[in-house]
């Protein structure tokens, strides 16, 4: 038996604030298929919705077929979304290896666009997934009216009404807020994995200067040695006397 969704108390966010102020670059630009009219749009839109499901969308991650639909009028965006959280790749790659709490953190943030009204409204959608599985989950986000208000059936979530007014910084994305992997399976496949972009830093020209006692500087005056002059082999010591060789001192003299 299916458990309701648990009641929780919608705390004070960002995303339920009316914004009044002028535009910037930080305001999110909505992507929607109504609005597109030709074919460049229409694949902006398509990137916006793996974008905004995948992180990054490889070449094998993409469903051609859902893309001809979508374009073709067949489908809705609402209906590419839902395709997208219940295909293979966000089964085997995200759902897979994280906690249900972690996956419906994750559904709020990325379908609702906003973060999730405290660890009540994770307990509670957590429990839809231990009841329903990640399709009954998926489906009630994007049946919710909040979604339906906010996107409606042609416009990709986005992360809604990021800056704050009281702080030069607005809120942090949540790709950033909420990685892929949790810290357990991170550490598994070995990141954080340092990758240095910038340029190396040069050495001063006086930290290059040799300043005596390099064994390269004396590499000439050990060839004008005889020794080192000397053709044939080397003359054979097997059998000298090396003890009568070696210079000691006697105790008492």
């Amino acid at each position: 038996m299916a458990l309701p969704l648990l009641k929780y108390a919608p705390t004070s966010q960002n995303s339920r604030v009316t914004p009044f102020r002028v535009g910037s670059d930080e305001d999110p630009r909505a992507a929607s298929m109504d609005k597109a009219m030709d074919r460049e749009d229409q694949n902006f839109v398509i990137e916006s919705a793996y974008r905004q499901v995948f992180f990054h969308a490889f070449k094998v991650d993409r469903d051609r077929t859902l893309e001809s639909q979508l374009r073709d009028g067949q489908i809705t965006v609402r209906d590419f979304i839902r395709s997208l959280c219940l295909s293979d790749t966000f089964t085997r790659s995200f759902y897979n290896l994280n906690s249900n709490y972690k996956v419906a953190r994750h559904l709020v943030e990325k379908l609702l666009g906003r973060p999730t009204h405290g660890k009540s409204e994770e307990i509670a959608w957590s429990a839809v997934i231990m009841t329903k599985g990640i399709k009954g989950a998926v489906d009630a986000i994007l049946d919710s009216q909040e979604y339906l208000d906010n996107f409606g059936y042609d416009t990709v979530p986005y992360h809604r009404n990021r800056v704050v007014g009281s702080r030069d910084v607005g809120e942090t994305p949540f790709n950033i807020t909420s990685p892929r992997y949790d810290a357990y399976y991170r550490g598994i496949l070995g990141f954080p994995q340092i990758v240095y972009t910038g340029t190396a830093k040069a050495f001063p020209q006086r930290a290059v200067q040799r300043r005596g006692g390099f064994p390269e500087d004396y590499l000439p005056w050990v060839r004008t040695l005889p020794a080192m002059r000397s053709s044939g082999a080397a003359p054979s010591n097997v059998g000298g006397d090396y003890l009568s060789k070696v210079p000691y001192r006697s105790i008492g003299r």
